[in-house]
C-alpha cells in the first residue's frame, strides 16, 4: 500500500475515519496515487498533453482542442528543484544542530535521592494557626487522630514515601519524622553524597511548626521538641546544592520562594557561580500572604495530595462538583479497578488521559525551552509539574495559589480541563458497574478519537502562520496505544510534511523516543509511514544517526530497502534515511556494512540496469547517494565497492535521463577515490598487487568521469569537478609531473617569442599570464593533441632522465604552483628538484597510470574552469589548484587605455606558431586581460626575486616536485605552509570542494510530498488565461494578411555601444528584450518606456551574441542566451531589476576544432518537443533535450560547409531547417532514422550565405522561407525536391535579417540600406518601412535584426546604432 493511500485526507476535503483508513490497506496497485502522482523534482518534467494531473489525483482539464494545442506547446522545462539558485546559494542538508536540533534536550536528568521531612507535631497545634471546626485532618489519607501520635506519624511518612515510589521507584528515600536542624543537615548531605551529580528532592511538610519567617526561614524542632528552631533557606540549599527540587508544603510558602530568588540575584556577589549553574526549582503550596485550606473538604495535604496521587485527588474534587455527586458513593473511587501502567483498565485509562490533559496544556502554554525543561528532561520531576497544574486548579478553587520557580502562568482555567472532566464523568458513571461485576467490560473513553479527529479537522486547515495545533502532545500519548497508533502515526505523517517548523513542534513536544522505540515492531502496517516519519526527521535533523545506530534501527530501513513489495518511492525514502545514517558517522558506515548494505544496493542498481522497465528514478538517485555517503573516506568500504565491480555497476547510470540520477552516479564513482591514496607511496608484497587492482578500477572511475564533463546539467558536471579533485589530491604528484614536464620543454627562446604572451602585474604582486582555455571546447575533441603532450611526457621520463622534446605549450597556466617559488632560482637549469636528483627523475615505484589518461584529466580540469556556469568554473579552478595551477580564465575588464578593449588581443600570433595552437589546445592564443581567481583562494606564498628582466616575464613553467605525502606539508595548494604544522594548521582535505548533489537531495524531502501547494493552483489557472489569450490571439494573426505595420508604436534608445544584435518580445507583456555584441542584456517596458533591467550574459572576455529565446512562454517565461561560441546560459527573474538568476548553462556545441575561439554558433528553440538545436561551424547538429539536460542526438549536416541559419518548427517537433554558407537549405526531422528529409538549393541567382529561415505559419511541414545575404527571399516547399516555387527579390546584395511570423501570413525582411518591408506568403509587399534620422539629426544604422511577436502582428526591429523600434497597424490600447 502506497503512502498516499495511507495519507487518504490528502485526497479528500473530507476527514477519514480510521476505519476507512484500514480499509485502504486492501488497495491493490491500481488504486495508488503516490508513484501516479510523482513529484516532478524526480523525474523527468512538465506535463505533455492536455490534462493536467493533480495532487489529489484528479485531472484539470485545460478545454484545448486537439488543433489549437499544436499551437499551444504543453512542455514545460527546467522548472526542478535544482533550478531553483543553484549558482546563488549551497544547499544546506540535513542540520546536526540549529532549528530542529534544539528539541534534543542538554542533558538528561534523573532524581537520584529523595529527602521526606515531615514537621506534623501531631495533637499539637502551631502557635500561629487558628483551627476551624470541622477541620482538615487527612495527611496522606490518612486520619491521624485514629492512633497513637507516633504511630500515626510513621505511617503518614511511609505512606508519602510508597507514593513517592509510584512516580520514581529507583530513587533512594530518606525519611525524617519532625527532625532538629542537625537531622535535617545530615539528611540533605547524606542525600547528596548518594545522588552525586542527580537531583534531590526536597519535601517539606509544615503543618505542625509555624510559617515560615518573612527572611525565608523553614521551623523544625529541638531535640526535647519544646521549641521551634528557624532553618535558612540559604543553608539548606548549602546542604543540598544542585540540581535540586523542593516542595513546601505550608501556609505562607511562597515567602520561602521570594526568599529563595532574592538570594540567586545575590548569588554572583556571594559565589564564584553564576546563577546560570544553579538548577533549582521549587513547588509551593500557596503564595506569601495565604493560608492552606482548612476545609474539611479537602485533606490538610491538599497540595501534596495533588502532586502524588492525582487522580484521586482530582476525582474526589470533581465528584463534589459533577452530576453523578448525588448518586456515586465516594468510597468507591477508592476502589477503581485496574492499574496505573495498565491502559486497559479504568485506573490506567484515567492516568493516561491525565497525562495527556496536563502535558497538553503545558505544552501549550509554556514556552517550548521552558516545557523541555520540566516535562521532558526528568522524569519524576515532569511527573510533579502535570501534578502542580492540577493542585493550581484545585487550591485555585479554595482561594489559594500555589506558585513555583519558575514561574508558570496560570493554567487553572484552560479548556482542556473541561475535556478532562468529561473523560472522568464517562469513566467514573461505569465504575458501580465494574466495582460490583470484575468481569463487566470497561468501555473505553472516546477522549482519544476525538482529540485525534480535533488534530485531524487542525491538520485540513492549519498552516505554519496559524497557531498550532494543541492536541500534538496527545497524538504523542496515543502512539502507546495500538488501536489508536495507525491512525496516530498518518496523522503525524502529515503534520510532518507541513514543513521543518512542523518537525520542529513535534520533536520538541518529544516523539523521538517513541518513534524510535516503534522501529522494534514487526507489525508490516506501520513500516511505511514509519520510514516517512523517520525521512521527514531525517531531512531535517542529522544527529538522529547516532540514536538510530545504538538502537540498531538501521536494520529496519535496510530491511524496508530490500522489501520488493514496497513502492519505489518508499523504498527511496529508506535509502535516504540510510543515507543520512552514514553520512560523515564511522559507526554507521560501519554496522551498515556488516549488515551487508553495499551489495544490496548494488544488487537493485543492477537489476534496474538490466530491466527494461523504467525504474524510479529517485530509488536508484537515492541508492547511488547511500552508497557515496558509505563509502565516503571509509577504505574499507571502497575495497568492498571495487571488489563488488561498483563502478562497472554505477558507470550505465551516467546516461539515465534525470540529471539527478546522473549527478548521484557522479558522487558514488568519485567517492570510491580514495582521497588519501597516494600513487607513489613505498609499498611491497601483496600491498603492491591491491594497488595495482586499485590504478585499473580508478582508471575505469576517471575515463567514466571524463565522459561526463560535457554533461548538460551543471549539477552532474559539478560532480565531475569534485570528483576529480578528489583524484588530484590522490595523484597529486603525477598530475604535477605531466604539467611540469610539459611546461619545462619550453625553452626562454620560445617564451619571448611569443608577441601574444601579455603579462600584467596582479594586485598580488605576482607577473600573471593572459591565456585561457577556449571556450565550449569537448575533451573527446582536443584528447589527441594531449595525448600526444602525453606521449612526450613519457618520453621526457623515459629511462628515468629529464629531456626537451616535448611540444610547445603556454607555461604561463601553470603559474602559482606551490612550488614555482622556490624552484625559480634555478631555472635556469632546466632541471626539476627534488623530485629529480642529476637529472633522474626519482619515483618510489612504477608509473601509476598511463601519462596520456593524466594528460585527459588536466585537460578536463581546464574545461570546467572555463564552464559557463559560475559555480561550475569555480569547482574546476579549485582543481586546478590542487595541481598548483592557479590562474586560468580570463575575466572582462574596463578599457584599456590604449584603446585596446578587454577581451581582445594586443597584437595577432605570429603564423609560425600554428603549430603551438594546433598542439595546445586548451588554450586560446589571443587573450590580453587580467585573470583573477573565481574564487577564495588560500594566500600565494610572496614571489622570491626571480624574473626575465628584459622582456618583464616571470619564469612561471619551473615547477619543483615533492613527494606528495599526507603526511608531507606541500598541500599541493596555492601555498605549501596552509598545511604545515606552523603555518594555519587547516587539513589539506578541507580544501577539497564539497559535492552538493547529496544536499539538494535531500531538500527534496524537506518539502510537502503529501499535498498540492498553492502554487500549483495558481501557475495552471495562469496557464489556462495565457491559453485562452493565446488562442484569441491567434486566430486574430491568421486573419491579418494584409497588415502594413507602418505604425512606429515604439522607439527605444537602447545604448549598446556596438548596437542592438537580437531582439525578442515577450508574449503577455508589453517587455522587449535586446542584446548587443557583447552580451550586455536589457529589458524595456515599451508601454511605459521604462528600462525594467539591465545585466551581462558572462564576464568572460570573448563576446559574441547568438540568439535570443523564450522558454516555456506559456508559464514563467526563461530567457535562453546562447553565445557565438556555443555556450547557452538560461535565465530566470530577468524582468526585474537585479533580480535575473542563471537558471542553467552548458555548452551546446561540442567537438570544437583546436585553437578556434568562436564557432558563430546558430541555435533555436522548440518548445513543442523540448529540445534545443545547435551548430556552426561544426560539420554537424547537436540536438539537446532540456527537460533531461542530455545531449540528445548528433546529426550530421551531410555538408562540407557550415551552417549559418537555423529554424526549428515551432508546430511539429523534432523538425528543423537550416540554411547554409553556400545557399542550400536542408529539413531534418530526427524522428526518422536517416534524420535528413530533403535538400534544396534555391538561392542559385548569386550563392550568398543563408542570412534567415523560418517556417511558413500553419500546419503544413515543410513550407520554408529562406533569405540569403544576396537579398533573395525564397519560398519553399521541401516535400518537392526541386526550385522554389516562390522568389521575391527584397533587397539588392544587402539583406540583413529575416523574421517569420509564427501565426500571420507575414515575413520581414531588414538590410544594410537601412529599410525594411513587409510581404505576405503570396510574395506582395504590404508595406515598407525606411529609417529616418531623429531629431537630433543622428544617423540610423543598418538592421541588425528582426522579431515578430508570437502572437500578435507587432515587429520589433533593431539597428547597429543601438535603436530598437516597434512596428504594428495600428497603436495597441494599453494593457
Amino acid at each position: 500500500m502506497a503512502l498516499g493511500d495511507l495519507m487518504s485526507s490528502r485526497f479528500s476535503q473530507s476527514s477519514a475515519s480510521l476505519s476507512n483508513q484500514l480499509d485502504e490497506c486492501s488497495l491493490n496497485n491500481e488504486d495508488r496515487d503516490w508513484s501516479s502522482t510523482r513529484n516532478v523534482e524526480t523525474a523527468s518534467s512538465g506535463y505533455t498533453g492536455t490534462v493536467v494531473v493533480g495532487f489529489g489525483g484528479g485531472a484539470v482539464s485545460n478545454a484545448i482542442t486537439p488543433t489549437s494545442m499544436v499551437y499551444l506547446p504543453q512542455t514545460i522545462v527546467l522548472c526542478e528543484l535544482r533550478h531553483d539558485s543553484f549558482e546563488d546559494s549551497v544547499p544546506s542538508g540535513p542540520s546536526d544542530s540549529g532549528l530542529v536540533s534544539k528539541w534534543r534536550p542538554r542533558e538528561r536528568m534523573k532524581t537520584g535521592c529523595v529527602a521526606l521531612v515531615l514537621c506534623l507535631n501531631i495533637s499539637v497545634d502551631p502557635p500561629d494557626v487558628i483551627k476551624i471546626s470541622p477541620c482538615a485532618r487527612m495527611e496522606c489519607w490518612i486520619d491521624p487522630f485514629t492512633m497513637a501520635p507516633r504511630k500515626a506519624l510513621e505511617t503518614i511518612g511511609e505512606t508519602l514515601n510508597q507514593q513517592y515510589e509510584r512516580w520514581q521507584p529507583r530513587a533512594r528515600y530518606k525519611i525524617s519524622l519532625d527532625p532538629t536542624v542537625d537531622e535535617v543537615k545530615k539528611l540533605c548531605t547524606t542525600c547528596r553524597k548518594y545522588a552525586k551529580t542527580e537531583r534531590v528532592l526536597f519535601h517539606y511538610n509544615g503543618h505542625g511548626v509555624p510559617k515560615p519567617t518573612t527572611n525565608g526561614e523553614i521551623w523544625l524542632f529541638n531535640k526535647s521538641y519544646t521549641q521551634y528552631i528557624p532553618l535558612p533557606i540559604s543553608d539548606l540549599d548549602s546542604w543540598l546544592k544542585t540540581p535540586s527540587i523542593y516542595v513546601f508544603d505550608c501556609s505562607a510558602a511562597g515567602l520561602i520562594v521570594n526568599a529563595f530568588m532574592e538570594q540567586l540575584q545575590d548569588w554572583p556577589s556571594s559565589s564564584s557561580s553564576a546563577p546560570t549553574t544553579r538548577d533549582c526549582i521549587l513547588l509551593a503550596a500557596c503564595e506569601a500572604q495565604q493560608t492552606l485550606p482548612q476545609s474539611a473538604e479537602f485533606p490538610a495535604d491538599v497540595f501534596t495530595s495533588c502532586l502524588t496521587t492525582p487522580i484521586k485527588m482530582a476525582l474526589r474534587w470533581f465528584c463534589t462538583r459533577s452530576l453523578l455527586r448525588e448518586s456515586l458513593d465516594y468510597s468507591l473511587i477508592d476502589r477503581i479497578p485496574g492499574r496505573q501502567t495498565d491502559r486497559k483498565t479504568l485506573l490506567g485509562e484515567l492516568n493516561w488521559i491525565f497525562t495527556a490533559v496536563t502535558d497538553t496544556i503545558a505544552w501549550n502554554v509554556l514556552p517550548h525551552e521552558l516545557f523541555q525543561r520540566l516535562f521532558r528532561q526528568d522524569l519524576l520531576v515532569a511527573s510533579l509539574f502535570r501534578n502542580f497544574l492540577l493542585a493550581e486548579r484545585i487550591l485555585r478553587s479554595a482561594n489559594c495559589s500555589p506558585v513555583s520557580y519558575p514561574l508558570l502562568p496560570p493554567t487553572h482555567q484552560h479548556h482542556m480541563w473541561d475535556a478532562w472532566d468529561m473523560a472522568a464523568e464517562i469513566c467514573l458513571s461505569q465504575l458501580p458497574t465494574l466495582v460490583e461485576d470484575p468481569s463487566a467490560e470497561f468501555q473505553p473513553s472516546p477522549f482519544f478519537t476525538e482529540q485525534l479527529t480535533a488534530f485531524e479537522v487542525w491538520l485540513d486547515h492549519g498552516s505554519e502562520d496559524k497557531k498550532p495545533p494543541e492536541q500534538l502532545p496527545i497524538v504523542l500519548q496515543v502512539l502507546l496505544s495500538q488501536c489508536h497508533r495507525f491512525r496516530a502515526l498518518v496523522l503525524l505523517g502529515r503534520f510532518l510534511d507541513m514543513g521543518p517548523w512542523a518537525v520542529d513542534l513535534a520533536l520538541s513536544v518529544g516523539i523521538f523516543p517513541y518513534v524510535l522505540k516503534l522501529l522494534q515492531t514487526t507489525t508490516p502496517e506501520l513500516r511505511q509511514i514509519l520510514v516517512f516519519i523517520w525521512t521527514k526527521i531525517l531531512a531535517l535533523d542529522k544527529s538522529c544517526q547516532v540514536d538510530l545506530v545504538k538502537d540498531g534501527g538501521h536494520t529496519y530501513f535496510i530491511r524496508f530497502l530490500d522489501s520488493v513489495e514496497a513502492y519505489p518511492e518508499q523504498r527511496a525514502m529508506a535509502a535516504f534515511v540510510l543515507a543520512v545514517i552514514v553520512d560523515g558517522h564511522r559507526r554507521g558506515q560501519e554496522a551498515c556494512i556488516e549488515a551487508g548494505l553495499v551489495h544490496l544496493c548494488l544488487k537493485y542498481l543492477q537489476s534496474s540496469i538490466s530491466n527494461d522497465a523504467q525504474t524510479e528514478p529517485l530509488f536508484l538517485q537515492w541508492l547511488c547517494l547511500c552508497l557515496g555517503k558509505l563509502w565516503e573516506d571509509f577504505l574499507e568500504a571502497q575495497i568492498i565497492a571495487l571488489q563488488a565491480d561498483a563502478p562497472a555497476i554505477l558507470r550505465p547510470l551516467l546516461a539515465e535521463p534525470q540529471p539527478e540520477v546522473r549527478a548521484a552516479a557522479v558522487f558514488a564513482l568519485g567517492s570510491v577515490l580514495d582521497v588519501g591514496f597516494n600513487t607513489s607511496r613505498d609499498t611491497v608484497g601483496d600491498e603492491d598487487n591491491d594497488d595495482d587492482e586499485k590504478f585499473r578500477a580508478e582508471v575505469t572511475i576517471v575515463n567514466s568521469l571524463l565522459g561526463a564533463i560535457s554533461d548538460g546539467s551543471p549539477l552532474v558536471r559539478a560532480e565531475v569537478a569534485i570528483a576529480l579533485s578528489r583524484f588530484a589530491f590522490g595523484h597529486n604528484k603525477n598530475l604535477k609531473s605531466v604539467a611540469a614536464a610539459y611546461c619545462k620543454s619550453l625553452s626562454n627562446s620560445v617564451l619571448s617569442s611569443l608577441p601574444a604572451f601579455v603579462f600584467k602585474s596582479s594586485s598580488s604582486g605576482y607577473t600573471t599570464p593572459t591565456h585561457y582555455v577556449s571556450q565550449g571546447s569537448m575533451v573527446s575533441s582536443v584528447v589527441s593533441p594531449l595525448m600526444r603532450v602525453g606521449a612526450d611526457v613519457q618520453s621526457v621520463v623515459r629511462d628515468g632522465r629529464v629531456c626537451s622534446s616535448s611540444p610547445h605549450v603556454t607555461a604561463g597556466v601553470l603559474h602559482g604552483s606551490p612550488l614555482s617559488d622556490d624552484s625559480s632560482q634555478h631555472s635556469d637549469s632546466g632541471v626539476l628538484h627534488d623530485g629529480v636528483s642529476n637529472g633522474v627523475l626519482s619515483h618510489t615505484r612504477p608509473e601509476a597510470l598511463d601519462n596520456a589518461l593524466y594528460s585527459q584529466c588536466i585537460l578536463a580540469m581546464f574545461t570546467l574552469a572555463k564552464d559557463p556556469s559560475p559555480r561550475v568554473s569555480g569547482l574546476g579552478h579549485r582543481v586546478l589548484l590542487t595541481i598548483g595551477i592557479e590562474q586560468v580564465v580570463a575575466r572582462s575588464g574596463k578599457s584599456k587605455p590604449g584603446g585596446v578593449r578587454a577581451g581582445e588581443s594586443t597584437s595577432n600570433p605570429s603564423p609560425s606558431l600554428a603549430g603551438l595552437a594546433r598542439s595546445s589546445s586548451w588554450f586560446d592564443m589571443n587573450g590580453g586581460a587580467h585573470l583573477p581567481l573565481t574564487f577564495r583562494t588560500p594566500p600565494v606564498s610572496p614571489p622570491q626575486a626571480s624574473y626575465l628582466r628584459g622582456g618583464g616575464l616571470r619564469r612561471v613553467c619551473s615547477l619543483e616536485l615533492r613527494p606528495h605525502l599526507m603526511s608531507s606539508p606541500d598541500s599541493g595548494l596555492a601555498d605549501p605552509r596552509l598545511a604545515s604544522p606552523g603555518g594555519l594548521g587547516v587539513s589539506e582535505r578541507s580544501f577539497l570542494p564539497q559535492s552538493t548533489i547529496y544536499n539538494w537531495s535531500c531538500g527534496h524531502f524537506s518539502k510537502p510530498l503529501l499535498s498540492s501547494s498553492d502554487e500549483g493552483v495558481d501557475i495552471i489557472s495562469r496557464r489556462e488565461e495565457r491559453e485562452k489569450l493565446a488562442l484569441e490571439q491567434i486566430t486574430k494573426c491568421q486573419h491579418s494578411s494584409t497588415s502594413k505595420l507602418h505604425n512606429q508604436i515604439a522607439s527605444w534608445d537602447t545604448k549598446f555601444e556596438t548596437g542592438a544584435k537580437t531582439a525578442l518580445l515577450q508574449p503577455f507583456a508589453p517587455v522587449v528584450i535586446a542584446s548587443d555584441e557583447n552580451e550586455r542584456i536589457r529589458v524595456w517596458n515599451y508601454e511605459e518606456a521604462t528600462l525594467l533591467n539591465c545585466f551581462d550574459n558572462h564576464e568572460y572576455p570573448d563576446k559574441g551574441i547568438s540568439k535570443l529565446c523564450l522558454l516555456n512562454e506559456l508559464d514563467e517565461s526563461l530567457l535562453l542566451v546562447a553565445s557565438s561560441d556555443g555556450n547557452v546560459r538560461i535565465w530566470k527573474d530577468y524582468t526585474s531589476k537585479n533580480q535575473q538568476k542563471l537558471v542553467t548553462a552548458f555548452s551546446a556545441i561540442q567537438g570544437l576544432r583546436p585553437g578556434l575561439r568562436s564557432v558563430n554558433a546558430v541555435v533555436d528553440w522548440q518548445q513543442q518537443s523540448g529540445i534545443l538545436y545547435a551548430s556552426g561551424e561544426i560539420s554537424s547538429i547537436m540536438a539537446w533535450d532540456l527537460d533531461k539536460e542530455q545531449f540528445m542526438n548528433s546529426v550530421p549536416s551531410s555538408s562540407d560547409c557550415y551552417i549559418s541559419a537555423l529554424a526549428a518548427s515551432q508546430v511539429h517537433g523534432g523538425q528543423f531547417a537550416a540554411g547554409f554558407v553556400d545557399g542550400s537549405v536542408r529539413l531534418f526531422d530526427i524522428r526518422t532514422p536517416e534524420m535528413l528529409v530533403a535538400l534544396s538549393r534555391p538561392h542559385v541567382q548569386r550563392v550568398e550565405r543563408v542570412v534567415g529561415i523560418g517556417f511558413q505559419p500553419g500546419l503544413e511541414p515543410a513550407k520554408i522561407v529562406s533569405a540569403s545575404q544576396a537579398g533573395d527571399i525564397q519560398f519553399l516547399d521541401m516535400r518537392r525536391f526541386g526550385d522554389a516555387y516562390l522568389t521575391i527579390d527584397a533587397h539588392r546584395g544587402s539583406l540583413t535579417a529575416l523574421a517569420v511570423h509564427r501565426h500571420a501570413p507575414l515575413i520581414s525582411s531588414g538590410s544594410a540600406n537601412k529599410l525594411i518591408k513587409v510581404f505576405n506568403l503570396e510574395g506582395d509587399q504590404l508595406g515598407s518601412i525606411r529609417y529616418y534620422p531623429t531629431f537630433m539629426a543622428q544617423k540610423i544604422g543598418y538592421v541588425s535584426c528582426l522579431a515578430f511577436h508570437p502572437y500578435e502582428v507587432l515587429l520589433a526591429a533593431g539597428a547597429a546604432d543601438a535603436c530598437v523600434s516597434l512596428y504594428a497597424d495600428e497603436v495597441p490600447q494599453p494593457r
